[in-house]
């Protein structure tokens, strides 16, 4: 039998070596098991023990009797417990010690990257040395997981992990409660105020349920009660402005809306409209500006 790091063995225990531990063995390997690493009463030379086999901090093979996370080839949720900016993202993976997920395996876009706390879908692997690390769970994997999502859904708010985030959206894998992983969504980059790290956990709405059980989600309201909330909050920026002016109107790219006010251009439109309709805003060229509060009855007869 060889001694392969992410997995459970059965090993006899050869020979107690203080001030470190036990050496245990499958009949041709030994390996140390710390003290420390003992869960219950200290072990007999004779005794066997279930122990799962990984590196230690000099990459030679260890043991101990607590349990990860998750086991070689399992593929599961982890949470980051810090980030290297140069290495990757080092997860906890239930040991008291962690599983680096290396930079190769993160988004390009350093925004996109998870920050500690997040919570990454990997799957446990090994790199070409054997050694431990975990991958980034492809979509592929979570597809043999994930349930249909129901049609009863439209309409309803979410939450779930963020798996994988691109210019064009971000994908989640919506809470499955005791299910399991749950289903599958798309947030498009339009219907995202700002960009989604990998590992993020979002709330979204589901707009639409696909044939193949997948949904697509936005993290903004329905239109109606939307276009209220945008109005709101555009009315509230005029309001801190100097004259209650902003150089920003229907005119305004789509980029620059988003930016300054994290929606669409679209609803950034419908807001205005709402606005103009109720006499509290007009509009000059590129520029926006508020009407006093005396003056909106006249501007809405005239």
């Amino acid at each position: 039998m060889s001694l392969v790091a992410g997995t459970v063995q059965t090993l006899r225990v050869a020979r107690e070596v203080p001030p470190y531990g036990y050496f245990l063995t499958d009949g041709s390997t030994d390996v140390l098991m710390h003290y420390n690493e003992i869960i219950g009463s200290r072990p007999q030379p004779g005794d066997e023990l279930e122990v799962f086999i990984f590196h230690d901090t000099e990459d030679r093979l260890a043991s101990t009797m607590k349990r990860p996370l998750l086991q070689l080839g399992e593929l599961g949720r982890l949470r980051v417990a810090d980030v290297n900016p140069r290495l990757g993202c080092f997860l906890e993976m239930g040991l008291g010690r962690q599983l680096l997920l290396p930079i190769s395996e993160l988004p390009e876009r350093i925004e996109y990257r998870p920050l500690p706390g997040d919570e990454v879908y990997v799957r446990m692997d090994h790199d070409k040395a054997g050694r431990l690390l975990a991958r980034t769970a492809r979509e592929e994997e979570l597809a043999k997981l994930v349930f249909t999502a129901p049609s009863a859904w439209r309409n309803e708010w979410v939450e779930g992990w963020v798996t994988k985030t691109l210019q064009m959206g971000s994908f989640v894998l919506i809470d499955g409660g005791v299910v399991g992983f749950g289903a599958y969504g798309l947030i498009p980059d339009s219907e995202r105020p700002h960009p989604l790290r990998l590992g993020q956990r979002v709330r979204a709405r589901v707009t639409y349920v696909r044939e193949d059980g997948r949904v697509n989600l936005s993290m903004a309201e329905r239109k109606e009660i939307g276009r209220v909330e945008d109005a709101d909050r555009i009315l509230s920026f005029l309001q801190e402005r100097p004259n209650g002016s902003m150089p920003y109107s229907d005119e305004t790219p789509a980029d620059i809306v988003k930016q300054k006010f994290g929606i669409s251009k679209s609803a950034f439109k419908r807001a205005l409209g709402k606005l103009m309709r109720e006499g509290r805003i007009r509009q000059e060229g590129s520029w926006t500006h508020l009407i006093p509060s005396g003056s909106a009855e006249e501007e809405r007869k005239e």
